[in-house]
């Protein structure tokens, strides 16, 4: 923790423009914090470049030759290397979110997204949280609705192991709050929170809190729009 902190967050780019590449390193090259050690032109190389250098966060393109970015982040992530991925996209397509998140990815937006967000995305991914666009998350959500649980039936079982209280964390993750936010509604602490939501991460056997959202949903915990 302490030697992540004390150094710039390294990043990998990997996209086969090479124009978007270049807009990427002068957004992110203003930023103190982050370091562009590296980029890609297509999946395999990706791979490759994160296996040598271990970079904190790799911003993956969806499409690209000879490995796409889902398979190259499943690629990353069955490795176990301790490199986050975030897959930056123009396709914002409900496959693509569900092939990428599957894969284990640990952030989805869309490459019009603004640059101080995306700044914040590779921050927030770099420190072992994770982001999804929130239009991107209505989408998936709105889409699946239909075949979420009804959340008025018993609750799952897998749900059985949480507390009242990591129950209701749990519900505030799913809405997007954040922890500051959910500490403020709850009236606690936000290191209270902090603890709370690695509680439900450990009990539910989740890697972050886009798996924590998607099991609320699957689990009819929350429903879109509720």
């Amino acid at each position: 923790m302490t030697d992540r902190a004390a150094r710039p967050v390294r990043v990998l780019l990997a996209d086969d423009q090479p124009l978007l590449r270049t807009g990427f390193r002068m957004v992110l090259g203003a930023e103190e914090d982050l370091d562009i050690v590296a980029e890609a032109g297509d999946g395999v190389e990706a791979v490759d470049l994160s296996r040598r250098l271990l970079p904190d966060v790799v911003l993956m393109d969806i499409r690209m030759p000879r490995m796409d970015g889902v398979t190259a982040t499943r690629a990353i992530v069955d490795a176990r290397l301790p490199v986050r991925v975030l897959i930056l996209t123009t396709f914002d397509l409900d496959e693509y979110v569900v092939g990428a998140l599957r894969a284990g990815a640990s952030g989805f937006l869309a490459k019009d997204v603004p640059a101080e967000d995306l700044v914040t995305a590779i921050r927030t991914v770099a420190a072992g949280e994770a982001v999804v666009a929130p239009r991107i998350l209505k989408r998936l959500l709105d889409r699946f609705a239909d075949v979420l649980p009804d959340p008025a039936a018993a609750p799952p079982r897998s749900l059985g192991v949480l507390t009242e209280r990591e129950r209701e964390v749990l519900v505030q993750v799913a809405r997007g709050l954040s922890n500051a936010e959910i500490a403020a509604a709850l009236s606690v602490s936000e290191t209270t929170i902090k603890t709370h939501v690695g509680h439900v991460l450990t009990k539910l056997g989740l890697r972050d809190r886009v798996q924590a959202v998607v099991l609320a949903y699957e689990t009819g915990l929350v429903r879109p729009g509720a």
